[in-house]
């Protein structure tokens, strides 16, 4: 079960980081699009995006940053969430806590 939350983790943190380098920096993005395109189509080097497209291309990198935060940032309340919800009473047992 570690391994899963670890493994989710680290996803998220590759989706912010994707986020934030789609954000900063479209051509990036732009650069990989017609690399893949170039391989089905021919003249695809050509294509040049026009401003909306880039507008688009930060938009979406703005919502992988909060998606990818935002996950982690659940993650880390959970873990802080089961670890809060037992404390050990005078006798060492566990006690459930009311939040």
């Amino acid at each position: 079960m570690k391994d899963c939350e670890k493994s989710s983790s680290v996803v998220s943190a590759l989706i912010l980081l994707q986020g934030v380098v789609t954000m900063l920096f479209p051509q990036a993005s732009v650069k990989l699009t017609k690399k893949m395109i170039a391989k089905n189509f021919d003249n695809a080097s050509e294509l040049e995006p026009n401003s909306a497209y880039l507008q688009q291309l930060r938009a979406i990198g703005v919502g992988m940053v909060a998606a990818g935060g935002t996950s982690l940032l659940l993650e880390d309340s959970e873990e802080l969430g089961t670890k809060g919800t037992e404390i050990s009473d005078s006798e060492g047992k566990a006690a459930e806590v009311d939040e």
